[in-house]
């Protein structure tokens, strides 16, 4: 009897040392305790765990449960331990792993068939949570079981179509490029989960670990007109959504396997220290309301970046500005199960460090991803800021025909905006939602890109250049001529800010004479007033203003000024609601013609601007395009050189505009309000771009040999410059404090000083 007891105490012993020695792969026993410690201090996250807890209960009284339903069932069992949850897990898992696929049909019926898609993804990975979580609960028979299943079902048929070099079917860039992170690292997250019982799940984890730095490298292919996934600055060309999908994916996985095996060298991943920011960077921050993501093609403004943004930090990625954006988006939708309100969200929201209540990210206001062809720039950190964002890239898939389109938004709200999409299976997805006319760009003779460029890819990409983030001037260019190079030979877009303006100035050139027009997409109400379109919701305002090559007719009626700027509303599509038909402008000029410049000014009304608005005044002369502004006590003069558009060869583009020699294509000036404008020695702050030199009266104010983009602030004084420019260029530049250094791109660089020139001449390396 003696002999007995000691054996069941032994066997009772070995077992509580085997389920203590489970390695959870998200439920980690710190995790756990850091959630119950957080519902105890937290009552946010109290109150999200009570609701996970009811949810579970309810499902106990549901008839059927599915495989969605383990990440619920799972959590609350390894809070409270109590046996009716498991119960109800492992029957899930039991009568998932007799089925004879997860995979739809749809799939299942290609040729060759797919046997291992997103249906797969997700069924998988619901359940190996599901079983990670009881794992001590089944009997062993139910482990080898349910982990067999698990093989056979889950990780084989994507081995198969992904990874086993005598099967896979795909590759880093099949259907988009986020399936390939979702198929298959999942599957590494359920060999993870099954490795005591199925033998060749250590040699598939390793596997499909190892392909982590090709996935994340993928460099495009050329005949099927790709690009890289993953832009230099960390930006993901398929939009916020699907970055926050494919990127979570992976991390996922490879959380898992540092909580289950902490000793295996995972690959090194640099680009990861850049995802945070990119979903940073193109959020629009609301006071009292969600934040707004930029939505480019298949995008949703209410979709954010919080899965990786969680995932991240729990892999120790830790940054004040981080733990700010989680804070943020956390209860909103990140669609991928991670946010504050859900069952895997609760398990892994951070105990993140409290921060100022007038925190701001540290970080510049604008960023550029040069890569996939995207710009944000913003005037502030502030919530109901402006922020202004710039697409121009590629076009295919995810990315729609939308080269050199912008939206902007204003004051809490998003007042230019692109249409957006609906299901992929609705036909106006293809017809219309991919297609430029849903997009705020120029269309010539009623046409922009190729409408077949969203299937097939735009042969030649879209870009965007020359991101300046000055305190003065904001600038940024749109070269959207690749893929309207079968109608236009020349599609430049710049944009230049300055302070509660922005000109938008289109550089257009097409093969023969015909009809340009620009597109104009909004929210809320728009109506022409005088020269000025209104586009307001609530009170969010904007005026859209055209100058050239004319104005809207100030007052009278449309026939009685043929030779304005004409505007005529048209009917669009509602974002993700293609049963609801809603407006948009086209605004074009009456003559046909095969050159053309459109400048728009873009008027930001604020409670500050709103009783004496910039005045915005046109003036032009031989072979040139003037703009004057004068807003907040100082007046800036903008010049456009036509000469420098491309119409000249073998010479350079060299012109006098009132006085200002220079070569630049354009050239940006401020003054105080009511000095001399043809006095140099009176710029405040001097904007270049595409430029060489700009002289006054014979005096040199910068010069170098090849072009460059340029602002300098206390220009003349004590010069402090963003300089963007090829290396090694020798540069000089008008100071009249004999000063022999400039602070340019924030690094003093030391030159000499010519004191009869009056210019201070550095190398820039």
């Amino acid at each position: 009897m003696k002999k007995l007891i000691v054996l069941l105490l032994f066997s009772f012993m070995s077992c509580a040392l085997i389920a203590q020695k489970r390695a959870y792969l998200l439920h980690t026993d710190a995790n756990i305790d850091r959630l119950k410690k957080l519902i105890e201090k937290n009552e946010e996250v109290r109150d999200a765990w009570n609701q996970q807890k009811e949810a579970a209960d309810e499902m106990l009284e549901r008839d059927r449960l599915g495989a969605a339903d383990c990440p619920v069932l799972g959590l609350v069992y390894r809070m409270t331990r109590e046996d009716k949850y498991a119960e109800a897990i492992k029957k899930i898992l039991l009568d998932q792993v007799n089925k004879t696929t997860w995979e739809g049909s749809e799939l299942l019926s290609r040729t060759p068939s797919w046997q291992g898609g997103l249906g797969v993804a997700h069924n998988s990975f619901f359940l190996s949570i599901g079983f990670d979580c009881i794992y001590n609960y089944l009997s062993a028979s139910e482990r080898k079981e349910v982990a067999e299943g698990l093989a056979r079902f889950g990780v084989q048929p994507q081995m198969h179509d992904w990874l086993n070099a005598e099967t896979n079917i795909h590759t880093f860039d099949t259907m988009g490029h986020n399936w390939w992170s979702a198929c298959v690292y999942i599957a590494g997250f359920t060999s993870l989960a099954i490795r005591n019982e199925v033998p060749e799940a250590d040699s598939w984890l390793k596997e499909i670990e190892a392909t982590a730095p090709e996935w994340f490298n993928y460099a495009g292919d050329l005949l099927q007109n790709k690009i890289p996934t993953f832009d230099r600055n960390g930006g993901f060309w398929e939009g916020i959504n699907y970055a926050n999908f494919g990127v979570s994916q992976y991390l996922i996985f490879r959380l898992a396997l540092g909580n289950v095996m902490p000793k295996f060298k995972q690959s090194d991943i640099p680009i990861l220290d850049k995802v945070t920011d990119f979903f940073i960077s193109t959020t629009y921050y609301v006071e009292n309301g969600k934040p707004m993501s930029v939505n480019f093609g298949d995008g949703h403004f209410d979709r954010n970046g919080n899965a990786c943004a969680v995932l991240l930090w729990n892999l120790g990625y830790h940054k004040n500005r981080y733990a700010w954006y989680i804070n943020q988006v956390a209860h909103g939708n990140d669609k991928e199960g991670l946010q504050l309100g859900t069952p895997n969200g609760l398990i892994l929201y951070p105990e993140l460090p409290k921060l100022a209540d007038d925190y701001k990210p540290d970080l510049g206001n604008s960023f550029i991803y040069p890569d996939m062809g995207w710009a944000t720039l913003r005037n502030s950190w502030d919530e109901n800021a402006t922020m202004l964002a710039v697409k121009s890239g590629l076009t295919w898939n995810h990315a729609h025909a939308d080269a050199g389109s912008y939206i902007l938004f204003h004051n809490g709200k998003n007042l230019i905006i692109d249409s957006g999409n609906s299901s992929y299976g609705n036909p106006l997805y293809t017809e219309y939602y991919c297609q430029s006319e849903a997009h705020n760009v120029v269309l010539f003779n009623g046409e922009g890109e190729s409408r077949k460029s969203p299937y097939f890819g735009s042969v030649t990409h879209a870009s965007i250049h020359n991101l300046v983030d000055g305190d003065k001037f904001k600038y940024v260019l749109a070269n959207a001529t690749g893929p309207y190079s079968n109608i236009l030979n020349r599609n430049y877009r710049s944009f230049l800010w300055v302070g509660d303006v922005i000109l938008v100035i289109d550089d257009l050139l097409a093969r023969e004479p015909g009809k340009f027009e620009w597109l104009l997409h909004y929210n809320g109400e728009s109506k022409r007033r005088g020269l000025d379109l209104s586009v307001k919701q609530d009170n969010a305002e904007v005026l859209v203003r055209p100058l050239y090559p004319e104005t809207f007719p100030d007052g009278g009626l449309p026939h009685d000024f043929p030779e304005k700027m004409t505007i005529e509303e048209r009917l669009g599509y509602e974002d993700h609601h293609p049963e609801n038909r809603v407006p948009y402008w086209s605004i074009s000029h009456f003559q046909d013609t095969e050159r053309t410049k459109f400048i728009t000014a873009i008027i930001l009304k604020t409670d500050e601007n709103k009783e004496e608005l910039p005045l915005i005044e046109r003036f032009e002369g031989k072979d040139f395009l003037g703009v004057r502004i004068t807003q907040n006590g100082e007046t800036t003069e903008v010049y456009f050189n036509l000469m420098a558009d491309g119409r000249i060869k073998h010479r350079n583009s060299i012109i006098d505009m009132n006085g200002w020699e220079t070569d630049a294509y354009l050239t940006a000036m401020t003054f105080k309000e009511g000095a001399d404008l043809n006095n140099a020695d009176n710029i405040r702050d001097l904007f270049m771009t595409h430029g060489s030199y700009l002289r006054r009266d014979g005096q040199v104010l910068i010069h170098a040999l090849s072009k460059y983009t340029t602002e300098i602030e206390n220009f003349g004084q004590s010069p402090e410059m963003i300089f963007q420019g090829q290396s090694g260029v020798y540069l000089s530049v008008y100071n009249k404090n004999s000063g022999k250094s400039i602070l340019m791109n924030d690094s003093r660089v030391d030159g000499d000083y010519d004191s009869k020139l009056k210019l201070t001449k550095i190398k820039i390396d």
